[in-house]
């Protein structure tokens, strides 16, 4: 049985994943900031009041889970902000990476011990934080804050090498979540396929930038 810890747990993709690996008999510990009934109604293990962006809050993760060993660590906790050039809100945009930049980092360091060796980091990152891939603009903030983390994923990927772990970055593909307004594809597909491609990374393939439908990604 492989132990998953997964962080955003609580709806939309973090949601679907802790469903499916569930179902399929892994060990999933689900961290959220609270935790909606469709959570408690999969009867998984829940850690909530959890803010990867605040040092006491990932403290007190590290807290809960003591000693215990986890297989796979699944960075998925974000949020998305919109904003436009001439109006924009610099604080917001400061927000924007301690969740979506600086949070997988502070789990990752944080939990750093608990990861067993030869273990999986997988950080959700998004195909907007692709600088080549760039086509339209738009969204200061939660493009930067993504192309920050796929930075820190690299980071990390070396880092964590001499332990035998590997680290993923993921593109879930547009995704229907509240975070999109509902556009997208269905969540259920999206965390099918990245639960794919953890199950297929290896240390050989550590430090990449993958699409959840199995193709790399340009930074």
């Amino acid at each position: 049985m492989t132990t998953y810890l997964v962080t955003g747990a609580n709806k939309g993709i973090g949601l679907q994943i802790s469903a499916q690996l569930a179902a399929r008999g892994d060990e999933v510990i689900a961290v959220c900031r609270s935790a909606s009934s469709e959570l408690r109604d999969l009867g998984l293990r829940i850690i909530e009041d959890i803010d990867v962006s605040e040092a006491h809050s990932v403290a007190r993760l590290k807290s809960e889970l003591g000693d215990e060993k986890i297989d796979v660590l699944l960075n998925n906790a974000g949020i998305l902000h919109g904003d436009s050039f001439g109006n924009l809100d610099y604080e917001d945009m400061v927000l924007q990476f301690r969740v979506n930049s600086l949070g997988p980092l502070r789990v990752t360091e944080a939990l750093a011990d608990n990861i067993a060796d030869g273990g999986k980091v997988g950080i959700v990152s998004s195909r907007v934080g692709s600088i080549e891939d760039n086509g339209s603009g738009g969204y200061y903030g939660y493009r930067a804050s993504k192309s920050a983390v796929n930075q820190i994923g690299m980071n990390l990927a070396h880092e964590l090498k001499p332990r035998g772990i590997a680290v993923a970055l993921l593109h879930p593909g547009m995704v229907a979540t509240t975070m999109t307004g509902g556009n997208g594809i269905d969540p259920v597909r999206a965390a099918s396929g990245l639960i794919e491609r953890m199950d297929e990374l290896t240390l050989e393939t550590s430090g990449h930038f993958w699409h959840a439908e199995g193709y790399e990604l340009p930074w």
